[in-house]
């Protein structure tokens, strides 16, 4: 059962949008004959953008799983999206990826989503390969896309195919590992690839940089040096350097060609084989016990069934979650565990996805990626476990949203199908948030930006033909202080036919931005254990915690607060008297009246604006930027373009992108990131 374990690759396909990530996507499932007739994303009829907001706008939305083979492997594949609205997805995928592939066009080169991606993947440790996309294209440069990764991205990339000629002269790819120039045939779309010994300049080109790959291994890999300095190497030595070398991401081997034109794939699926991990050779998966000790389960395919819930679907009101199976094996009709919940559902069915076509398997085992339905508690981030075991795997942190849009329903009905869709959006999209105006009945959805909003929109009318009247969309606030501030509040009331009593002095200051909410509990209380206790039970000492996290959802001016350290300096207990409620109910006062001692700030979200444009309209998109109340932080110069680099406050942004076309003559190129938030 390990052998088959370790002919798993779980992948991922991450890039900046436009990149090609799906064109890609088409050719590996086309050449493991897992479809017949490659669809195209301009043509609308790619097999993994299925959503119909995929097929019209030509971009990926959702993350789309796949399962194929390609030799003796068994390929579970993730294409992510690249617009930056859609992030979290790439994030939760990758949470459960052992591999990615970052696809990079070889005219744009390193473009601001590919290090967004690339960052969220290192942060993971998952080990990558390179496939320069395009290479048919006009402007089409091979080795300033090396320079980029290395200079970018801090990677250290090692070509393993280089590309025979560029642009329009681009026919073909040099496999260093096998000194062959590999063509491939455009009469059966690529199909048949034919390889022929190199000579020439070939040859010199290709040597150089087969030299260059020996001396990227011997400094990466100790096993490899001894062999390389006394030239004593086999063919298949240098594999299993550069197979070592990747799994630690000391390298990243690096493949070229043209999704589109059908050429350079096939050598990069072999690479996925020898070159990616399998779920044996990445870190066994570490989790929390109830006790808080940290428990390592390896992947086998026997013993208790551990998994992790990454993405919900929800489908005729029935919740499907995607699961990567970490250890052991699940059944259909098996009780299992939401470990952080501590709630018991059953499986009802598990299923092998192909984008939105399923097969049904009577179980899942340790390795494999499946859809499950049954979870009715499941939430992306969960852990499911079976039998004795009781494991905590770290969870998927959700982004917060920065922009909101008001919904009113156009009557009682439309209301009622509104609530209905709405609570199933935000149950398969964690960077949705929804709630219900008590004063005006209407819905406040937030999101990630205008697009992730707009395709809210379209996806309520088409999935359930309602059209709600809805607002202009406004940026998400937060608060937090600016000064330090002691305040105290004593709460003696009765509320219904009980008498609560509760006495709490804290104090607030600010933290670092971006640093988050500690509250904590000061040394008042003794150090002794049980003299604490008797001084003040847990439970009121609890209370009160949890009433200042209530008070930190909404500040002096109604916004979520943040980067605040709150931490009470003291409670009194007056036997008979102080209640959980009443400590509760006057933490919360006291932190409102501290915040407001302390000088309350708003912060807004600032986002970092990245523009491309030709040296010729530098100066109008400088202009533009600065009407924006934004800042140039950088600016460079690659491939005949000017880059520059800044940040500018996202509510001054809203029709930036319609000001910038027009200021350039529409030569322009702009992405926009979430950065933080801050004062402006």
């Amino acid at each position: 059962m390990d052998e088959y374990i370790r002919n798993i690759r779980n992948f991922g396909i991450i890039a900046h949008i436009d990149a090609g990530k799906t064109t890609l996507s088409e050719r590996i499932l086309f050449y493991t004959h897992k479809i017949h007739r490659m669809g195209e994303v301009h043509d609308g009829t790619a097999t993994m953008d299925y959503l119909p907001e995929e097929q019209e706008r030509g971009i990926t939305i959702i993350s789309a799983v796949t399962g194929c083979e390609w030799k003796d492997k068994t390929f579970n594949l993730v294409d992510t999206p690249g617009h930056v609205d859609f992030t979290i997805e790439v994030e939760c995928s990758l949470r459960v990826l052992d591999g990615a592939i970052g696809v990079f066009c070889a005219v744009g080169g390193v473009e601001p989503q590919s290090e967004t991606v690339w960052a969220q993947s290192e942060r993971f440790g998952i080990p990558k390969l390179a496939f320069i996309n395009k290479m048919d294209r006009q402007g089409a440069n091979f080795e300033a896309v090396l320079e980029a990764l290395r200079a970018r991205l801090g990677a250290n990339p090692v070509p393993v195919t280089l590309p025979s000629g560029q642009g329009e002269d681009f026919d073909g790819v040099l496999n260093i590992l096998s000194g062959q120039k590999l063509s491939f045939d455009g009469s059966d779309q690529g199909r048949t690839v034919s390889g022929r010994s190199i000579s020439g300049q070939d040859a010199e080109y290709v040597a150089h940089w087969r030299e260059f790959l020996l001396e990227k291994l011997a400094e990466n890999d100790e096993i490899f040096l001894p062999l390389y300095l006394e030239t004593a190497f086999t063919s298949q030595d240098i594999r299993a350097a550069l197979r070592r070398a990747t799994l630690t991401r000391a390298v990243t081997p690096v493949f070229c060609g043209s999704a589109l034109r059908n050429m350079g794939v096939q050598p990069l699926l072999d690479a996925v084989c020898d070159f990616l991990p399998s779920p044996l050779d990445v870190p066994t998966p570490q989790g929390h016990a109830a006790d808080g000790s940290l428990v390592a389960k390896p992947a086998s395919p026997t013993g208790p069934a551990l998994g992790l819930v990454f993405k919900i679907l929800v489908e005729n009101s029935r919740k499907l979650a995607l699961l990567r199976m970490y250890a052991g094996s699940l059944k259909e009709g098996e009780t299992v565990l939401n470990a952080p919940r501590k709630l018991r559902d059953r499986t009802e069915r598990i299923y092998r996805l192909h984008a939105d076509r399923r097969e049904r398997i009577s179980r899942a085992q340790a390795g494999e990626i499946v859809a499950v339905t049954g979870l009715r508690s499941a939430r992306p981030g969960d852990t499911y476990v079976t039998g004795a075991l009781d494991i905590v795997l770290e969870a998927i942190t959700p982004q917060q949203p920065v922009m909101t849009m008001l919904l009113e329903p156009r009557n009682a009905d439309e209301g009622k199908m509104l609530d209905e869709a709405l609570q199933r959006y935000v149950e398969e999209d964690s960077t949705l948030l929804a709630r219900t105006d008590e004063q005006t009945g209407a819905r406040i959805v937030s999101g990630m930006g205008e697009l992730h909003l707009d395709i809210l929109l379209e996806r309520l009318q088409r999935e359930y033909g309602i059209r709600p009247r809805a607002g202009h969309p406004q940026v998400v606030l937060r608060e937090t202080v600016s000064a330090e501030a002691e305040s105290s509040f004593v709460f003696d009331r009765e509320l219904g036919k009980e008498h609560h009593h509760g006495s709490v002095c804290l104090r607030v200051k600010p933290e670092p931005r971006n640093a988050g909410n500690r509250v904590k509990v000061g040394d008042f209380l003794p150090a002794d254990p049980a003299l604490a206790k008797k001084q003040l039970p847990e439970h009121f000492v609890q209370a009160a915690l949890a009433g200042i996290n209530d008070a930190l959802q909404s500040g002096a001016n109604g916004w979520p607060l943040q980067d605040i350290e709150a931490t009470i300096s003291n409670m009194e207990k007056i036997e008979g008297k102080t209640t959980a409620p009443g400590c509760r109910t006057a933490a919360g006062m006291a932190l409102r009246e501290a915040v407001s001692k302390a000088g309350p700030v708003v912060l807004e979200p600032i986002m970092r604006v990245e523009i491309s444009v030709p040296d010729a309209f530098l100066g109008a998109a400088i202009n533009a930027l600065n009407i924006c109340n934004g800042r140039v932080e950088s600016l460079e110069e690659r491939n005949g373009q000017k880059f520059l680099r800044g940040n500018a406050p996202l509510r001054k942004l809203f029709g930036f992108s319609t000001l910038l076309r027009s200021a350039t003559q529409g030569r322009a190129g702009l992405f926009l990131t979430f950065d933080r938030f801050d004062r402006v």
